[in-house]
């Protein structure tokens, strides 16, 4: 069962709302966060990316950007830019994008530790020690959980009928409580992106943010008895958060409110997941025509006309962008058993292409690989091999829902950089703070 709970959520109010909300820390690096912040105190950045407020260079995980982090989050509230819902209560959060299926409607909860412990909060990828030790003092730090996890339920989950019962009738009851933006069209230039290498970095898109609370006592009921009959609830986005929540509960166990960690759950027929594209700086030694050949063991290969659409059109296919153009790749054998990793096509890429043939055994370190977030597109992989810095670059099929849902149920994690959720959560709407803070 999911023990997703309500919570007395720290928030903003619906005049607030508009200068608080900011993207996520992990999608803005400092001088982005230093520009939409700009004159604005109220944005959640200095909570979230704190280091913004304190000398060039100071560490993000160091001790001084903990404490600029806590008297932040302190300030806001002292202001009454935040302010804690009396009770606790769930929310119904909607977000309106121009990204995927144009909107998605989730229930905001407190997710208990146990069930990630257990694994019926079930993961689909492996942390990285840093990152996760970061989350770790940057929660402990500031005394709070500021930012959400992103978890799903499985589509076609019986369970979330009630759930989606309640969505409805909240919705149709009023307006929404506050309404905000993600905080990119704050600051325009940030927009302008053209000279990004190729990261995984965020592309602003401006998503809208609704949250309606949800406090009558038999709306509160209905949702913590449906969400006890979901057996399993998966993390889309958010495990370094959800690790470092259980890392925390662990060390402070004697702290009111450390067993549960803040999180966001939508079914899963309404998320969007794009490819999570990859780039190489070299072809083994070869040159263009000769890789083309190699490939032709494991691929059917056609090209792509000029001024076509190289976008894969389902799972085994890949596009391939050389400096003469794109082609279409098919793979010619997809016979993997009850193997839900390695059917992935990202497996299959890396089992059919990288190591065989350019010898890239660890996508995680080896730096002749590259990841692009999908919402970029085809035109910053045409920009980046036709710049000269990356040899070659290749366009996924996206992962779907339920191969992320296989996978993690199986207990098995995704190669890296396997899914992209968009549009992502925004900050600074609904903060879990424990403890005395």
């Amino acid at each position: 069962m999911a023990d997703l709970r309500p919570f007395r959520m720290l928030r903003p109010t619906d005049l607030t709302a508009p200068r608080v909300a900011a993207p996520p820390y992990d999608v803005v690096d400092v001088a982005e966060a230093r520009a939409l912040a700009g004159r604005n105190p109220d944005s959640f950045l200095h909570v979230s990316r704190p280091e913004i407020d304190l000398w060039d260079g100071t560490p993000a995980d160091s001790p001084r950007a903990h404490e600029a982090g806590r008297a932040a989050l302190a300030a806001l509230v002292d202001r009454g830019v935040l302010v804690a819902d009396d009770r606790p209560v769930y929310a119904v959060l909607r977000i309106r994008s121009d990204i995927g299926r144009g909107e998605q409607t989730g229930i905001v909860a407190a997710a208990s530790v146990a069930d990630y412990v257990s694994g019926a909060i079930a993961t689909h990828e492996q942390t990285r020690p840093d990152k996760e030790d970061d989350r770790v003092h940057h929660i402990e730090g500031i005394g709070a959980h500021d930012e959400p996890v992103f978890l799903l339920a499985a589509p076609g989950e019986q369970a979330w009928n009630p759930v989606g019962e309640v969505i409805r009738r909240v919705v149709a009851r009023r307006a929404a409580d506050l309404s905000a933006t993600d905080g990119w069209s704050n600051v325009a230039a940030v927009a302008d992106m053209s000279n990004t290498p190729a990261t995984d970095e965020h592309v602003p898109t401006h998503p809208e943010h609704e949250l309606w609370v949800v406090d009558e006592p038999a709306d509160i009921e209905t949702l913590r008895s449906a969400f006890a009959a979901i057996g399993t609830v998966y993390v889309a986005d958010g495990h370094h958060r959800s690790a470092a929540a259980a890392r925390v509960a662990a060390a402070h166990r004697d702290t009111e409110g450390t067993d549960v960690f803040p999180v966001v759950v939508f079914p899963g027929e309404e998320l969007t997941i794009l490819p999570y594209n990859r780039v190489v700086a070299d072809l083994g030694g070869r040159a263009p025509e000769e890789f083309l050949d190699s490939l032709g063991t494991a691929y059917e290969i056609s090209p792509v006309p000029p001024g076509g659409d190289p976008r894969p059109t389902a799972a085994g296919q890949i596009a391939l962008r050389l400096p003469g153009g794109w082609y279409r790749l098919v793979c010619r054998e997809r016979t993997f058993g009850d193997d839900p990793v390695a059917a992935l096509d990202v497996s299959v890429l890396q089992t059919t292409v990288l190591e065989p043939l350019l010898g890239i055994t660890d996508v995680r370190r080896d730096p002749r690989i590259g990841f692009v977030g999908g919402i970029r597109g085809a035109a910053e992989l045409d920009r980046l091999v036709d710049g000269g810095t990356w040899a070659a670059a290749f366009l996924m099929h996206p992962t779907s829902v339920e191969d992320l849902v296989a996978v993690a149920g199986s207990g098995r994690d995704m190669p890296p950089k396997s899914t992209w959720f968009e549009p992502k959560l925004a900050s600074g709407l609904f903060v879990h703070p424990f403890g005395d803070s």
